[in-house]
């Protein structure tokens, strides 16, 4: 008899195919819900899926046969996930919410009371690999999610596994034709994790109000236009800033919240656009980092992958990364995760761009 699964199905094609995969496999498997959100709070219940995400959840577990649970963890989701990401969004910063779900919500309590209920491993719909602890990119570059598993510890990786690891996206919804799963042609969930595909300026109005300020031309220092709240903008934001007449587009390069300020830059090509140098902080470390190799880092889902240069400054995970072509739009509060091939060595939070 082979290991017991908990794998968690959220009503998407990927996790039905991972569950599918598993049973295949000899796994012994049990579905798990998550239920971490309904927008109720907000005032937002239209717009999350949950209810929907599980009815495509039953569906999916009674056609594969195998049991399903609902976990609740709505109340961890809002103090981890969605409090943080209103903190940093009111300081200027840029988070990535689905950073955090999976670090503290899917990796963490799903995979502790799963534990606790006689699962040996979890697993998910997750396009990644792991070995021995490992993290590696998928075999679909384009699908690949290492970047939003870069905070993951060992003994995390250790106990999850991710089915669709070799598998393109076209042949997992090919499985999911062939062996009829009642989710095959259903589309792929956008927006944030859980909460669903909503305006973000408009969530972000639930918490933070609306001050106008100026929007300045970082290099004449002129006043080109007006906003209604610096933190509703991010670093290399072009549209929704109202700003006409100009021969080119012109993009954020940089926020002061204290003074309630955007600074905008003339065209893409912009060298204030562009960062040499940042530092991070609270670098999760996979693995350990190899001296005097070439590694690559990504400063967002689906970015460019730049070739950088790592410096420890000190061992509370305070790094300092150099860029060795100029990084575009660098945000503070993004995630910097970083690639040796295709191993995730780990990932940090950008605290700052130093020039």
């Amino acid at each position: 008899m082979k290991k017991k699964v908990f794998v968690g199905l959220s009503g998407g094609v990927d996790s039905a195919v991972a569950a599918h995969l598993l049973l295949e496999g000899g796994y012994n498997v049990t579905g798990v819900f998550m239920k971490n959100w309904s927008g109720e709070e907000y005032g937002v219940e239209d717009l999350c899926p949950w209810k929907e995400d599980l009815e495509w959840a039953n569906m999916v577990a009674t056609h594969l046969g195998i049991p399903l649970k609902v976990y609740n963890f709505e109340k961890e989701y809002r103090e981890a996930v969605i409090e943080d990401f209103f903190y940093q969004y009111s300081i200027g910063n840029t988070p990535n919410p689905d950073i955090l779900c999976n670090k503290y919500i899917k990796f963490s309590k799903f995979l502790n009371r799963a534990a606790s209920e006689g699962a040996e491993l979890i697993a998910t719909g997750h396009y990644s690999k792991t070995v021995g602890g490992q993290l590696f990119r998928a075999k679909d570059q384009n699908k690949d999610q290492t970047y939003f598993l870069s905070q993951l510890n060992k003994s995390q990786l250790e106990a999850s596994i991710f089915p669709l690891s070799n598998l393109l996206k076209n042949e997992v919804r090919e499985i999911a034709n062939q062996v009829g799963l009642p989710n095959a042609k259903r589309k792929d969930s956008q927006g944030i994790c859980f909460v669903g595909k909503i305006d973000i300026k408009d969530f972000l109005k639930k918490e933070l109000k609306e001050k106008k300020g100026e929007i300045i031309d970082i290099d004449t220092q002129k006043v080109v236009g007006e906003h209604n709240g610096v933190w509703f903008t991010t670093i290399g934001q072009r549209h929704g800033l109202k700003l006409g007449g100009s021969d080119q587009p012109y993009f954020v390069c940089r926020k002061d919240v204290g003074q309630n300020i955007i600074y905008v830059a003339k065209g893409s090509h912009n060298p204030k656009l562009y960062a040499n140098t940042a530092l991070i902080e609270n670098f999760n470390q996979i693995s350990p980092i190899p001296n005097k190799i070439q590694l690559s880092g990504q400063v967002r889902h689906r970015g460019s992958l730049y070739s950088i240069q790592l410096e420890m400054l000190e061992r509370n995970g305070s790094y300092r990364v150099s860029f060795f072509d100029p990084a575009w739009a660098v945000a503070p509060g993004q995630s910097l995760v970083v690639y040796h091939g295709n191993q995730c060595l780990g990932g940090g939070i950008i605290k700052s761009v130093i020039d």
